[in-house]
């Protein structure tokens, strides 16, 4: 990216106008496969407590050198900011210029954090998922959970949704969006959830297990999307011991993702995961056969909001859309 022009200002509202559900599918596509090729890489993850607020800090930072696009993405989680009208995410990507370090672009991450989570779990199901999977089952049911449902639906021809949330009365808005885009929807409890869904998306900030192995029935493709730090739970690690399992990057499912239990339990071996880029590229097979359980801890990496950043940034550039600044 040109950095003689000044610095590119890509707003949240400029983000929504110019990376949607198709462009975040094949930017996270495209930097998954580049992470399995060795093209790309992720840098370590800073994410810290406060003790403040309840918030969760951090940085994500990496370099895709195949697509020549280098950041960090600046921000973290704050549980009570829905109660004033804010995201509970809130973030913003830094992007240099590969070529000589300099800052070439500031761009609202809010939006693209919840896109591009919502096209990673796309692109498990679209990889994992049977091709006849009618029933989608979604655990969790805040702002990133609309997402969830509108990418996941665009996967295969659903028929329903089953959702659960521990506070159900937030679960009529999703109901409402299963309505917009044709879909049953069914409120129903964990284990009916289990029994009934052929893909299964948690998107939670859990810390103990939502789901328990005997619930999920054979040739179900589970996406644990929630909130990764260290201690999280969203399901019972005895499910991943059985499942096949693959991820973003292994590194950090092992660490603050959803692999981290059953790893630290040694009934799951990090040898056992395998990058979703693999399959992506042809170099794994996937799915094996219908009655195989395949579950994906997408643990969030820095490369994803930076992949979705830089189109961001490019298109606003190129419609002339973005502010800029001297540096």
């Amino acid at each position: 990216m040109n950095t003689q022009d000044g610095l590119l200002i890509v707003g949240e509202d400029l983000c929504q106008q110019l990376v949607g559900r198709e462009q975040a599918f094949d930017a996270v596509q495209s930097v998954f496969a580049a992470m399995a090729r060795g093209g790309a890489r992720n840098f370590p993850v800073v994410r810290e407590a406060l003790g403040y607020a309840d918030a969760l800090y951090g940085f994500k930072s990496g370099f895709d050198r195949d697509g020549q696009v280098l950041g960090v993405k600046s921000g973290g989680y704050w549980p009570g900011n829905a109660d004033k009208g804010l995201t509970n995410h809130q973030s913003t990507v830094f992007l240099f210029d590969p070529d000589n370090g300099r800052l070439s672009a500031l761009v609202g991450g809010n939006y693209l954090t919840a896109v591009r989570t919502a096209a990673s779990s796309a692109v498990s199901i679209a990889h994992l998922a049977r091709k006849d999977a009618k029933v989608l089952g979604m655990v969790g049911a805040g702002h990133q959970s609309t997402f969830q449902l509108r990418a996941a639906a665009e996967q295969r021809d659903f028929e329903r949704v089953v959702a659960w949330n521990p506070h159900p009365d937030m679960l009529p808005r999703l109901g409402a969006v299963a309505e917009e885009i044709g879909l049953e929807f069914e409120a129903v409890s964990q284990q009916e959830l289990g029994a009934q869904a052929d893909v299964i998306i948690t998107i939670t900030s859990a810390f103990e297990p939502l789901l328990m192995k005997d619930w999920i029935k054979p040739g179900t493709h589970l996406a644990c999307m929630g909130t990764d730090t260290k201690g999280k739970m969203e399901v019972d690690p005895d499910l991943l011991a059985t499942a096949t399992v693959f991820t973003d990057e292994v590194a950090q499912s092992v660490t603050i993702g959803e692999a981290q239990h059953a790893v630290a339990a040694g009934s799951l071996t990090e040898t056992a995961i395998t990058p979703i880029g693999a399959v992506i590229n042809g170099d794994h097979p996937g799915r094996s056969n219908a009655d195989e359980i395949t579950l994906f801890d997408g643990t969030g990496v820095g490369l994803q909001d930076l992949a979705v950043a830089s189109v961001a940034a490019r298109r606003a550039a190129e419609t002339g859309k973005a502010q800029r600044a001297l540096l």
